[in-house]
């Protein structure tokens, strides 16, 4: 049952990440570009305005992505309470998987965003 735990906690480490950290993004979003900590791509980077928009928008997509894993992580933890480790290790590294391939591609919103927002140039687009 110890093996369970451990898995079960280690499994819900990433929604739990994304949670924190987009609540971060979102509400306190780093003041300043920086190559430490946010959202940081070619097009956030470009001005302060692109910066807080994708810290923001980011934050925000994680926050809600990040709750709704950790309900799905823990609901499909659940009916393998006695399965043995040979199973539970198989389950875990498909989900870390899943879970690592949703917070990559939660990129892909974000850069839909600022390419709908602002201009090759990172001025904000009128009317948006």
């Amino acid at each position: 049952m110890g093996f369970w735990w451990f898995l079960f906690a280690c499994d819900l480490l990433i929604p739990v990440l994304m949670i924190v950290f987009g609540r971060l993004l979102w509400k306190h979003p780093p003041a300043g570009i920086n190559m430490v900590y946010g959202y940081r791509t070619k097009r956030a980077m470009q001005n302060a305005d692109t910066w807080l928009f994708a810290q923001e928008y980011c934050g925000r997509l994680w926050w809600k992505i990040g709750w709704v894993m950790l309900g799905l992580s823990a609901l499909l933890h659940l009916p393998l309470y006695r399965a043995s480790q040979g199973t539970l290790g198989r389950f875990a590294s498909v989900l870390d998987f899943v879970q690592c391939i949703v917070l990559i591609v939660s990129a892909l919103p974000t850069e839909q965003a600022l390419k709908k927002n602002f201009n090759d140039r990172g001025e904000r687009i009128t009317g948006s």
